[in-house]
């Protein structure tokens, strides 16, 4: 009797480890699929036959979380979506009533009868009234880059010629700004991988950000590989967080009431990931440089 017994407590033993051994298999199954899932962003259930209730309702359980991420996801992305649009269109109505207003200040100050006094308050408020107008256009882009999923044209381009057209077609606003520039390219043409309307929407930010925080001059700088940098004295360089300097409205100083939002160098950031070039900046003792890394050109063989 007590063998019959044993041989019973045997069959049972080795049914259980088998149990074990698929129930194991099984919850290997679903890390699988759960990991698989994350992926795909949330956009595929866990589908397993199991064989166990306990199982089956622990996946049913998860299933249900998986959903309601998904909605909360759809949800996210649409408001930020209606976000985006709303802050574009908020700048874009901005921009026109901003033109208008500069345009009669500029008026208003050609007006020779204006007294020095009067003339002082017209001029801080059509700078005042440039910051704005600079502010909205920087929103406007940032919202258009942002919301709109564009295919840049990549294409082999003449980095030495596209920058001596940039700084042509931007000589009044340099001199304007009482810049002087020092450019420096190396004696070979150089080419690289790129759009070339994006590029030029990288320099003009740049030179943008020149404006309003250089000190009266630029360098300007090509290498052979395909480096952009352009470094202009700055008064207060060892403020600047060059790790962050790209991020989305940092200023170098937390208490600077006036100038942008600090837009530029981030729009800078989203141009340049969207044509797989580097972006990165550095700061030494009084000056600031920013460096454009392009992807170099591949010649076939």
């Amino acid at each position: 009797m007590w063998r019959i017994a044993a041989i019973a407590a045997i069959i049972c033993c080795m049914m259980l480890v088998v149990y074990l051994l698929a129930l194991k298999r099984q919850m290997r199954n679903i890390t699988d699929e759960l990991d698989r899932t994350a992926k795909r962003s949330y956009n595929r259930l866990v589908r397993i036959p199991l064989f166990d209730n306990d199982l089956n309702s622990l996946t049913s359980a998860i299933n249900r979380e998986i959903d309601d991420r998904k909605r909360m996801k759809i949800k996210s992305e649409e408001t930020e979506k209606a976000l985006r649009q709303a802050i574009s269109d908020i700048a874009h109505d901005l921009r026109t009533p901003l033109s208008v207003i500069k345009g009669e200040l500029q008026i208003m100050n050609s007006n020779s009868d204006n007294d020095p006094e009067q003339k002082s308050y017209i001029d801080v408020c059509i700078r005042k009234t440039d910051e704005l107008k600079n502010m909205a256009d920087g929103f406007f882009e940032l919202a258009l880059l942002e919301s709109r999923d564009e295919c840049p044209e990549m294409k082999r381009i003449n980095l030495t010629n596209l920058l001596m057209q940039f700084i042509a077609e931007n000589e009044g606003l340099i001199r304007l700004n009482s810049l002087e520039p020092e450019i420096i390219f190396p004696d070979s043409t150089v080419f690289a991988m790129g759009d070339e309307e994006y590029l030029k929407r990288i320099l003009g930010n740049l030179l943008g950000n020149v404006i309003k925080y250089s000190s009266g001059s630029f360098t300007l700088r090509l290498t052979d590989n395909g480096e952009i940098s352009i470094a202009n004295p700055v008064g207060n360089a060892e403020a600047i967080d060059a790790e962050r300097i790209f991020d989305r409205s940092y200023r170098a100083d937390p208490s600077r009431k006036s100038g942008s939002a600090g837009l530029g160098l981030y729009i800078v950031r989203l141009l340049c990931d969207k044509i797989s070039a580097e972006a990165s900046a550095s700061a030494d003792a009084n000056s600031l440089t920013v460096t454009i890394k392009l992807r170099p050109v591949i010649f076939s063989q």
